[in-house]
């Protein structure tokens, strides 16, 4: 290491605008919160340059007994360098003189597009808010604003040709109390604001400073109830409406008359003024058609185009909102819903409701942004609901934001290209206050960092989490407030073939772990964590809880983890005759809200269909939108050991092994992993996976890790004939569209508490 003096920052060209510039943007606030000097001079212990070879947004970082070097490709490659070197100086001591480790770093980002997004439609956020949010973007590199502002509950931008867009859409008479919204109870209390256009030039040229470009949303067809209050003639009813009061999903939307195209291409033009960036978001989500269905305006619109049905129309809609765009040089993007119908052929899909969504669009050529709930939504619960501030559902831990893969498996390497790069959601309907927005965000956006900017095989966990404290820390001297993240080594339980296993713990923020070996609560009282201990379990199984406890004694959420010893479980003896590869399904139709609903099912038999599949997942063409499924057989592993089951479903799903439950993944919920262990002898064991579809979304999968955490090489089988692919499931035609609410349930029934079928 070298302490380095950073008395200046030297330009290798001192003519240069956007070198001078970056260097006082960079400096100004480490001036203010560290002390340092770091005046922009002619001669100093930080240089800062241009440097070719290194990609877009790239940088080199040189720390050595010379000084500091900062050199880019382009100038979001400087920007990068230099908040890379505002870490290690936050990281490096006291005071003036900071302490950095000699180093060379070469750095590019995988993805260009590396995505925060902001809804302040329901919860509206000042300009000052919303820079400081850029800021801490800025600050880990991300570099698309997806800025939220139209909403049922809240039209947040000045309109010039549309007065009472603001006057009377930013506005809403009292706000929903909790999640039920039947009955609905109102807290009595108006509520609203919005952007002048001055405050929005202001927040675009903050931005792009810190090279983020903004994408405004102003939603179509759609979350239009704001609007319609203001201007009732756009809808297909004609009113009278009120800003919505309550979170989901409204029927009243636009109707798709040639009034309501020119309100809209007018206020674009205004929004294309007011924002320079390529990107103009126009949601296309939770759009119900019953308003279209029952108005003869857009029957003869259907007519006269030849369009099959409300949902091409939606897709019509769309297309000529697009067109508008594109001869005014911007290009459109939409949520996933706007591939019903048919896309718009230059459109951008944002893939929310799981990852089919985003494989379909980029195997169609168009590309993609992946924000799927499943690990996306940071509006999800963090931890225990009963001990976490009230979300709309769901969970989304900071280990399943790090675990998240943009690009998925089944893409050709020519389809991946499509796909732009990730994108955190942060709705708002129970965030009312920047504190917990804050709250919300982090530590979760800084895992979204890495799995933007870092190459898969570079990504560690355990690693993520030493880093952490630092950053925490940081938080901690700004007065950020954070989620204290929980210990991490603790995920789930573990079983092992042996009397001791080595327990391991990491503390993912500054302060200490406080734990106990018989699972009750720890405190500040009980035992600390040192280093690797040792678990005897010959006596019994041990349970680890463990929490981190901050230095000025908060403390953080308890994780508790079961290890025990399991002796192995026995082979299928005698191993059948006539076995082939695969697995058998057996299917039933109907609504299943839980796998003991779909087994009861089954084995009444009425209306059971079989077919064969090559493994877990799910048989080809599934024909309804609610159907329970039954997948047996057995496995074939290749030694004897411990064996990790991570199974993925959308919604609920359970693992039997040998008759025991392994994993159980039951209940209505958006596509998510769950893992758990068994200790299986070398050869054949009997398997059974429960499953059901209750709408929206689909998945189904299951990896087989060996202890080494390495995929095994193990195989399915079950009694049939082989070489012989089994027909798919008949189809059912056009399987009836579910409508989501990603912020508030389906329809108008309220959410459950952990979330409702597909994205809460």
């Amino acid at each position: 290491t070298e302490a380095v003096s950073a008395t200046g920052i030297a330009l290798a060209d001192t003519a240069s605008v956007e070198l001078r510039r970056l260097a006082e943007v960079w400096a100004e606030p480490l001036r203010r919160a560290l002390g340092l000097r770091l005046p922009v001079a002619d001669t100093g212990s930080i240089r800062v340059g241009y440097v070719g070879g290194l990609g877009a947004e790239g940088y080199r970082l040189h720390v050595g007994s010379a000084g500091v070097t900062v050199a880019g490709a382009d100038g979001a490659g400087i920007f990068y360098g230099l908040r890379s070197l505002e870490a290690l100086l936050w990281a490096g001591g006291e005071g003036a003189v900071r302490v950095l480790p000699a180093l060379d770093i070469r750095d590019v980002p995988r993805f260009g597009y590396r995505g925060m997004h902001l809804d302040v439609g329901r919860h509206f956020f000042g300009p000052d808010a919303v820079k400081r949010y850029l800021d801490l973007m800025a600050r880990y590199k991300l570099n698309r604003f997806h800025w939220h502002l139209t909403e049922d509950q809240g039209w947040r931008i000045r309109i010039d040709r549309y007065p009472k867009l603001t006057d009377v859409g930013a506005f809403r008479k009292e706000t929903q109390v909790g999640k039920q919204r039947d009955p609905y109870v109102g807290d009595g209390v108006p509520y609203g604001g919005f952007y002048t256009k001055e405050e929005i030039r202001e927040i675009v040229a903050y931005a792009a400073e810190r090279f983020i470009t903004v994408i405004p949303e102003i939603e179509m067809p759609g979350h239009s109830l704001a609007a319609l209050a203001a201007y009732p003639e756009l809808s297909c009813t004609g009113g009278p409406f009120e800003v919505g009061t309550r979170w989901g999903v409204e029927e009243d939307i636009y109707c798709p008359s040639e009034a309501t195209f020119e309100f809209l291409q007018n206020v674009l033009l205004e929004v294309m003024e007011l924002f320079p960036g390529p990107y103009i978001h126009i949601g296309g989500d939770e759009a119900p058609k019953t308003r279209w269905r029952e108005s003869p305006l857009a029957q003869e619109v259907i007519r006269r185009e030849g369009l099959a049905d409300e949902h091409e129309l939606q897709s019509w809609f769309i297309r000529r909102i697009e067109t508008f765009l594109n001869r005014h040089g911007r290009r459109l993007i939409g949520w996933d819903e706007i591939l019903e119908g048919g896309l718009a052929p230059n459109a951008t899909v944002m893939s929310w409701r799981g990852i089919q969504g985003g494989i379909e669009a980029a195997r169609q050529g168009h590309d993609v942004i992946m924000t799927p709930t499943s690990h996306m939504y940071f509006d999800y619960y963090q931890g225990d609901p009963d001990k976490e501030p009230l979300a709309i559902g769901g969970m989304l831990p900071l280990e399943r934001v790090y675990a998240f893969e943009p690009v998925p498996e089944e893409l050709t390497a020519e389809e991946a290209r499509h796909i732009l790069g990730p994108q955190a959601n942060l709705w708002t309907e129970y965030v009312p206050t920047e504190a917990h927005l804050q709250y919300m965000l982090l530590p979760r956006m800084l895992a979204l960092s890495e799995v933007a900017w870092t190459p898969p095989e570079l990504k560690s966990f355990a690693h993520f989490a030493r880093r952490l404290p630092t950053h925490l820390a940081r938080f901690d001297a700004e007065g950020v407030r954070y989620r204290i993240p929980d210990v991490v080594g603790l995920e789930r339980d573990r079983l092992v073939v042996e009397d001791h296993v080595r327990l391991e713990l990491t503390a993912p923020a500054p302060g200490e772990i406080r734990y106990t070996l018989d699972g009750s609560e720890p405190g500040p009282g009980s035992r600390r964590y040192r280093g690797p201990a040792e678990l005897d379990l010959a006596q019994g199984p041990v349970t680890v809880a463990a929490r981190m406890v901050l230095p000025d004694g908060q403390m953080g959420a308890v994780r508790r983890a079961r290890f025990a010893r399991a002796p192995l479980r026995p082979t299928v003896a005698p191993e059948p005759a006539g076995l082939a590869p695969g697995l058998e399904a057996v299917w039933v139709e109907g609504s299943f809200r839980s796998v003991a609903e779909v087994e009861a099912a089954l084995e009444a038999g009425i209306g059971a269909r079989r077919t064969r599949t090559a493994g877990i997942l799910l048989p080809e063409g599934p024909p309804q939108e609610r159907f329970g499924l039954r997948l047996s057989g057995y496995l074939r592993v290749p030694e004897d050991g411990i064996y990790t089951f991570r199974l993925t479903s959308d919604d609920g799903a359970l693992l039997r092994i040998d008759g025991e439950t392994v994993v159980d993944h039951d209940g209505l919920h958006a596509a998510s992993a769950r893992e758990g262990d068994a200790a299986l002898a070398a050869g054949l064991h009997r398997v059974e996976v429960l499953y059901f579809q209750a709408g929206g979304g689909r998945a189904l999968s299951l990896r087989v890790l060996d202890a080494a955490g390495a995929a095994s090489p193990s195989t399915w089988v079950a009694p049939g004939s082989s070489g012989v692919r089994p027909p798919p499931l008949p189809s059912a035609g056009d399987p009836p569209r579910r409508r989501w609410d990603r912020r508030g349930g389906t329809g108008a029934t309220p959410p459950c508490a952990g979330g409702g079928s597909g994205p809460p």
